[in-house]
């Protein structure tokens, strides 16, 4: 029974993952064909598109009545990507190069957007309120980033209005956008059965082997949703795209935080039986993305032996949650 539980988790993860890149892959074919702002699409995607496991995990979690594995989720890939995936990119390649302006804002900006729905759950409770904080948060976030550059699509497309261009392309689509509209719906169908999958899987794994549902989606279900980040920041640090990755990286950590929570809270409250469950979580992001900033801010880089501090920071993280 309990192997059994193990296979369906890892199977459905697998699928959980691959849906997701599918429909990355189908939004940007959408992007291409329709030509309307491939650039607008693309960073949508980049903000939300490699979050798509946590969300349709928070959403399933909080439809099935235990939303805290979504709290779980979010605080475990957060700390997964900033130490884990960030970690091993620089390993693998030798250095991360920084280049851009987002150290003044988008760091820290991540910052209080992981540490925010810790805040707001001070109380016991992360209510629907909580929840609606959390999410205007987002939009006022995405608004920020987007006010620019809907600016310069206006300056690229001034014989006529973005969203005019769009409605007139989208009447015009061929059959190949068509089949991608549909392999679109299809990926989010199986991203949708895989979540529910993978929620009753956990449920029944953390009942059997006697440990709290929050650890198992704080490290295994984390690990796995964070798999995405980890294939597209290879693929744009070695195509020399730094920026990408860190756009992604903190994108990611912003969307996770308040918009995953915040529509997991809406849906179902997540009540707080117990602070001590995410002590160690807490300290460990703190400690692990603190450490992070101080890198990048020193060097503008981030070296090989600054990536295995993180990856051995993560470690003792996972170490210390199993023990204690």
């Amino acid at each position: 029974m309990l192997i059994w539980q193990v296979l369906i988790l890892i199977f459905f993860s697998f699928v959980l993952i691959k849906s997701a890149e599918w429909i990355i892959v189908s939004l940007r074919r959408i992007a291409k064909k329709s030509k309307v702002g491939v650039f607008a699409i693309s960073a949508i995607i980049l903000a939300v598109g490699t979050s798509l496991p946590e969300l349709f995990v928070g959403i399933t979690s909080a439809i099935e009545g235990i939303p805290n594995i979504s709290l779980g989720v979010v605080l475990g890939s957060n700390i997964a990507n900033t130490a884990l995936i960030t970690g091993l990119v620089a390993l693998i390649l030798g250095k991360i190069n920084v280049h851009g302006d987002y150290l003044k804002r988008d760091v820290f900006m991540a910052l209080v957007a992981g540490l925010l729905p810790l805040a707001l759950m001070a109380d016991g409770i992360l209510g629907r309120v909580d929840g609606l904080v959390l999410l205007f948060v987002y939009a006022s976030y995405t608004a920020s980033f987007f006010k620019d550059k809907f600016a310069e699509i206006t300056n690229e497309h001034s014989q006529e209005s973005f969203f005019y261009k769009f409605l007139r392309q989208m009447n015009h689509i061929d059959f190949d956008i068509t089949k991608e509209y549909g392999k679109l719906f299809i990926s989010l169908a199986l991203m949708l059965f895989s979540s529910q999958q993978i929620i009753g899987a956990s449920e029944k794994l953390a009942v059997s082997i006697g440990i709290p549902i929050f650890v198992v989606g704080l490290i295994i279900l984390a690990i796995g949703t964070s798999l995405p980040e980890l294939v597209f920041s290879l693929r744009s640090v070695k195509g020399g795209e730094p920026k990408m990755f860190f756009g992604n990286l903190l994108g990611s950590t912003i969307a996770n935080s308040t918009l995953i929570v915040g529509l997991t809270a809406v849906i179902s409250p997540i009540t707080i039986t117990s602070f001590a469950d995410y002590r160690n979580a807490i300290v460990a992001f703190v400690i692990i993305f603190t450490s992070f900033w101080l890198f990048i801010r020193s060097k503008h880089r981030l070296d090989r032996f600054e990536g295995l501090i993180l990856v051995v920071m993560y470690l003792i993280f996972v170490v210390i949650e199993f023990l204690f």
